[in-house]
């Protein structure tokens, strides 16, 4: 079978950004859990994105974090950083640091909270791109961005020759479907829930919360789709979709796949920085269950 180009791997997953119990960001954590999200299967990280909790960390904490976390993978996997903000200048500054700190390719974010039009839009993602030399993935959330992409925008983005890839977050299954076939662009899962429906469509790969996880079963999801048993894929799927709930189904994916690692013994802390707080007793009793469901505790 033909498989789909993939300009940012085909197993990623969006990283969390371990904090000592003090708040501070515990970088040898974070390449623990990088070093482990490799050696499962990943061929690719997303640095301060969403469940990085990107919004309340500076710019000099996601440049050290590129550094190191891209030393401690030793170039077995692709760096992606989030460069996301809803002013267009910070963005900017963002994806340059990123890039001056080794990063290879960019995530980028509609604007949030600002609510600008379409041509705002175009014009924040192409100034972000064309800041720097790297390859872009358009973030495409409008249940956090308060804004959809159109698709006349997301076709004029298609068109700029740095903009690759979209990850698709928007929980609109046949819009995306065809935007893929229609636009060239190679278009990622942005959503644990999906993956299977994106991969079988001819999706180039997923970027996973859940994956912190079940990293491993993901890949075995891509070989198995680009093999054509779907058969096998459909029975992996169904596989993951207690960790996925588990970590996924309260919406607070950073959070509990910070939760997740703590359990599995990869970081020590499972601190996040407010406006997030720690998962609830009934929570976390729900992702033992899940986790030791799986074998893994």
């Amino acid at each position: 079978m033909d498989t789909p180009s993939r300009s940012f791997g085909s197993v990623s997953v969006a990283m969390v950004t371990p904090f000592h119990p003090d708040g501070s960001i515990d970088i040898d954590s974070a390449c623990k859990v990088a070093v482990k999200l490799v050696d499962d299967g990943c061929d690719a990280l997303v640095l301060s994105g969403t469940t990085g909790e990107s919004p309340t960390t500076h710019q000099p904490e996601k440049n050290e974090l590129v550094r190191e976390v891209k030393a401690a993978v030793g170039g077995r996997a692709m760096i992606i950083a989030g460069a996301g903000s809803n002013d267009t200048a910070h963005a900017v500054r963002i994806a340059r640091g990123a890039e001056e700190s080794g990063a290879q390719g960019l995530l980028v974010v509609a604007p949030y909270y600002n609510r600008p039009s379409q041509e705002g839009v175009y014009q924040h993602i192409v100034a972000v791109a064309e800041s720097t030399s790297l390859p872009v993935m358009v973030y495409d959330i409008p249940g956090r961005t308060g804004v959809a992409i159109s698709d006349e925008t997301l076709d004029r983005l298609a068109a700029h020759p740095q903009i690759k890839a979209v990850k698709d977050a928007t929980g609109n299954v046949p819009q995306g479907f065809e935007r893929l076939n229609r636009t060239g662009l190679e278009y990622y899962s942005g959503d644990d829930s999906l993956n299977f429906a994106w991969l079988a469509h001819g999706a180039s790969g997923v970027v996973s919360v859940a994956g912190h996880v079940i990293a491993s079963g993901l890949r075995a999801l891509v070989s198995e789709v680009d093999s054509g048993d779907l058969p096998a894929a459909r029975a992996e799927f169904a596989k993951q979709a207690g960790i996925i709930e588990a970590i996924m189904g309260g919406g607070q994916g950073a959070v509990m796949a910070k939760e997740a690692m703590k359990m599995l013994g990869v970081i020590e802390s499972a601190t996040v920085r407010l406006p997030l707080v720690g998962a609830s007793d009934a929570e976390l009793a729900g992702l033992r269950r899940a986790l030791e469901a799986e074998g893994l505790l």
